[in-house]
């Protein structure tokens, strides 16, 4: 069966379970051919086929981030869609290969924080991620520290203490107590 036939839309099937199994089956057989059809059906006429693609692609790349880093100008063009599935699906694996890819993602700062300003939740969310991955890169940190305060100054206080929780869980060499206790639900 052709990875096409494999996506949970092709299946009938309106959950990510299928979209995920696949992302793992083709991770864990390094299946570098698998990767390029997929990345090939990010333009595909049906849009569930664009979606399930960019879905498994971005799977992939939390376990095996190298084996779609060499795509990182398609992601980054992928940006441009009109589609917000399509955008923060782009962005989340932008953020999966940050450290594969850090000088072109450095590169692409523009425009990565352009449509993070104007995205979802989820986009901004990854744009975080990719600025605090930039971030432990020394020749980066200078230039990228005043563009994630700058996102902090823009959002609510939880989502950002999500990031960083994150980033501390990622890196076991992060602070641990980066993020205050969270003083709006203490009583007086």
């Amino acid at each position: 069966m052709g990875i096409i036939e494999q996506l949970a839309s092709s299946l009938g099937r309106r959950d990510e379970v299928p979209n995920q199994e696949l992302a793992a089956a083709i991770a864990g057989s390094k299946d570098s051919g698998a990767v390029k059809e997929l990345v090939t059906l990010l333009q595909h006429k049906d849009k569930n086929i664009q979606h399930d693609s960019i879905k498994v692609l971005y799977e992939i790349g939390a376990v095996q981030p190298a084996m779609i880093a060499s795509y990182v100008k398609d992601f980054i063009a992928l940006l441009d869609s009109r589609n917000n599935r399509m955008q923060w699906g782009a962005m989340t694996a932008l953020q999966a290969i940050t450290m594969e890819q850090p000088a072109q993602i450095y590169d692409s700062l523009g425009k990565l924080a352009a449509i993070a300003d104007k995205g979802s939740v989820i986009t901004k969310d990854n744009y975080m991620s990719i600025l605090v991955k930039l971030y432990s890169v020394k020749a980066y940190a200078e230039a990228v520290y005043p563009l994630f305060n700058e996102q902090l100054l823009q959002r609510p206080r939880q989502p950002v203490a999500d990031v960083c929780r994150t980033h501390a869980t990622l890196h076991s060499d992060a602070p641990q107590n980066i993020v205050p206790p969270d003083t709006d639900s203490q009583t007086s």
